[in-house]
């Protein structure tokens, strides 16, 4: 790694650079960026990294950046044996980090003996932008769209505009901003009506530039499941963007989410299971595992999974959030109420969580908490965005199922990801509402019912 700290973006771009070059190539089964990152900065042996990512060979090394002067480490090296098959050093001006890039992958290609099909060599040295300043930039937009917090996604934007500045034409740098509106959206920072359109805008423009980039039909499709709710279009982008990318694992991921929202729960756990292959120690695709389980009505397979992220990384506060979900369905009110409260605590008060909190009060039959915290969140609704959904869950709780309909209709007009995020079809939450019209109306609205 580069001595400077303020450098780490360039590093973990670059790694993340090689990695998409090489997840495009069929016979080539790559960790993902958030599995290999985990093992950043650290002293690990080789075989323990391999048997963890489930991988037969690793790629390591270091970089070093000076002003405009690059020194580039690299060793490929076979898990079992810790043989080196391939090294290499570059010494070279920050012009050539393009080349090197390139260079690096068609070596990796070489010594693995894969032999690259169709226009799998084009795509594995194809550069989307030639200006080193617009390059940068972008990196650092991605650095921090890394974050997954509030400050982090919104510093990457002013970066990734900045890219965009600098090459109007850069389709990876629109993708990421698609990217970073739609994540804005989910974790309730702006509304559907201020994001999701900036989104699409997005990556649309992306996919003008270049209509063979998979991360710009993956922004798209998680567009028209977000906001559109346009099911059969959504399927067809994702399956594009697979086809262009097959080590696509976030495409994977959140394809599994169209499927569960459509009700087709096997082909939902395919696709899973597909994602968790090729980033395996991913904490947000380990713990889409759990929530599926938990749409499919497995709670003690749920519970198993979320605990197992959570011994990865006990602050994720999402896996708390679907361990709680599980609980409550098995009548274990007491640890639902503690997951939901850490969750809250880890992920800085998302509202969704809140609101389950509140709905686990109601259920079980703790009224003057659950009216608490309803009060507390509509209150807050006065101060920054909280979607509707949030409140039609502790109504649902406390069995007023006309106060949940009149919230659950101002989620709909709102265009709440939440609808779709946590399945309001199959959702066992919403179990007692099913028989009332009103929810059959609901779910036609929305594209869910015929």
């Amino acid at each position: 790694m580069s001595p400077h700290k303020d450098q780490e973006y360039f590093c973990d771009g670059m790694a993340e650079e090689l990695i998409n070059a090489l997840t495009k190539i069929e016979k080539l089964q790559v960790a993902s960026r958030t599995s290999t990152f985990q093992f950043k900065g650290e002293a690990h042996d080789i075989h323990e990294i391999g048997t963890k990512l489930k991988v037969q060979t690793v790629l390591e090394g270091s970089v070093r950046k000076a002003k405009n002067r690059l020194r580039i480490t690299a060793q490929l090296v076979n898990v079992a044996d810790g043989y080196h098959l391939w090294s290499e050093k570059y010494d070279r001006d920050m012009e050539d980090i393009f080349s090197i890039q390139d260079e690096i992958s068609l070596a990796i290609v070489d010594k693995l003996k894969v032999k690259l099909l169709g226009g799998e060599k084009k795509n594995l040295v194809k550069r989307y932008t030639d200006n080193i300043e617009a390059y940068n930039l972008y990196l650092k937009g991605r650095y921090f769209w890394s974050k997954r917090t509030e400050q982090g996604l919104k510093k990457g934007i002013e970066y990734l505009r900045k890219a965009i500045e600098k090459d109007a034409h850069y389709a990876l740098a629109y993708a990421g901003l698609a990217d970073s509106y739609s994540l804005l959206c989910s974790y309730h920072i702006l509304s559907p009506k201020e994001s999701i359109p900036r989104a699409e805008e997005a990556a649309t423009r992306a996919m003008e530039i270049d209509d063979a980039l998979a991360e710009a039909y993956e922004a798209l499709a998680h567009v028209r499941i977000l906001y559109d709710w346009n099911w059969s279009e959504a399927k067809q982008e994702f399956k594009r963007a697979i086809q262009l990318n097959p080590g696509f694992a976030t495409a994977k991921q959140r394809y599994s989410l169209l499927l569960t929202v459509m009700g087709q729960l096997n082909e939902a756990i395919a696709q899973i299971k597909q994602a968790q292959e090729l980033d395996p120690l991913s904490l947000i695709i380990n713990t889409d595992v759990g929530l599926i389980s938990y749409i499919a009505r497995m709670y003690d397979r749920a519970i198993e999974q979320c605990r197992n992220v959570i011994d990865m990384d006990p602050n994720f506060g999402v896996a708390h959030f679907v361990l709680g979900l599980a609980y409550e369905q098995k009548e274990v009110y007491e640890d639902a109420i503690a997951e939901f409260k850490k969750g809250i605590s880890a992920s800085g008060g998302i509202t969704v969580m809140i609101g389950a909190l509140g709905h686990t009060y109601g259920v079980s039959g703790n009224r003057d908490e659950a009216q608490r915290v309803l009060a507390e969140l509509k209150e807050l609704s006065k101060q920054r965005y909280v979607s509707p959904y949030s409140i039609a869950t502790i109504y649902i709780g406390l069995g007023e199922k006309d106060q949940a309909f009149e919230w659950l209709q101002k989620a709909y007009e709102g265009r709440s990801v939440w609808l779709i995020h946590l399945h309001l079809k199959v959702d066992p939450r919403f179990d007692n509402l099913r028989s009332d019209p009103r929810f059959t109306v609901l779910l036609k609205k929305i594209g869910l019912e015929k």
